[in-house]
C-alpha cells in the first residue's frame, strides 16, 4: 500500500464536526498503517496537548531503542555490525508515529477587525505546522483570531497570515475554502 498521511483531521473538539477521541483518531491511523495525522480542527488547537502527549507515550519505547542504538553506532564499538544497526535504526525511525500540528482556519472576506457582515461566514484555510517557526506562528494566528477576529466564530485575514507565514503550509481545506467557493461559481480565473 501507498503510505498516507492524513492532513485534514477532525476530533471531538471540532463542535458539530468531529466526534472522535485523539486517542481512538492515533489508534485506527496506526491500525490502518499511518506513519503520522495531522489534526485541524476547526478555528481551535485545543486537542494539539493531548495528541503530543499520547503520540509520546505510544512512541516512547521506540525512541529509547532509536537513542540506544545511535549511542552504539557513534561509538561504533562493533564495525561488523554497523550495517545491520543502520538498517536497525531506520525501522525504527520508521514505526515512529509522527503528530502534525494544525488547525482549520476561518479566514474572513475582508479585515478580521470589521464586524458589519453577518454573512461573513469566512473561508476555511488549513494551516500546517512543518517546524517549531511555524508552530509559534500557528499559535499566534489562532490566538489572535479568538481575541481580535471573533464575530461568531474565530476568525483570521490574510493580513495575519502573510505576517506570520513563516513555517506554515497551506492548504485550500474544503469546500467552505475560497479555491473551491470560486470553483463551484464558476470562477476559474
Amino acid at each position: 500500500m501507498i503510505p498516507f498521511v492524513h492532513l485534514h483531521v477532525h476530533s471531538q473538539y471540532s463542535i458539530l464536526d468531529g466526534q472522535a477521541s485523539i486517542k481512538s483518531l492515533v489508534d485506527k491511523a496506526i491500525a490502518d498503517g499511518m506513519h503520522g495525522m495531522a489534526l485541524t480542527d476547526h478555528g481551535n488547537m485545543f486537542g494539539i496537548k493531548e495528541l503530543h502527549d499520547y503520540v509520546n507515550k505510544i512512541n516512547s519505547d521506540t525512541l529509547k531503542e532509536i537513542k540506544s542504538l545511535k549511542k552504539k553506532i557513534d561509538e561504533g564499538n562493533e564495525p561488523d555490525t554497523l550495517e545491520q544497526d543502520k538498517e536497525q535504526l531506520a525501522a525504527l525511525e520508521a514505526k515512529v508515529f509522527k503528530p502534525i500540528f494544525g488547525c482549520e482556519a476561518y479566514v474572513a472576506n475582508g479585515d478580521m477587525h470589521e464586524h458589519t457582515d453577518k454573512n461573513d461566514r469566512g473561508r476555511h484555510l488549513i494551516l500546517l505546522a512543518k517546524n517549531l517557526k511555524g508552530y509559534h506562528n500557528l499559535v499566534k494566528i489562532v490566538s489572535k483570531a479568538w481575541t481580535e477576529g471573533f464575530y461568531s466564530h474565530p476568525r483570521t485575514d490574510k493580513s495575519e497570515l502573510e505576517k506570520h507565514h513563516e513555517g506554515l503550509i497551506v492548504c485550500s481545506a474544503c469546500l467552505g475554502g475560497e479555491v473551491p467557493t470560486l470553483i463551484r461559481n464558476g470562477q476559474l480565473k
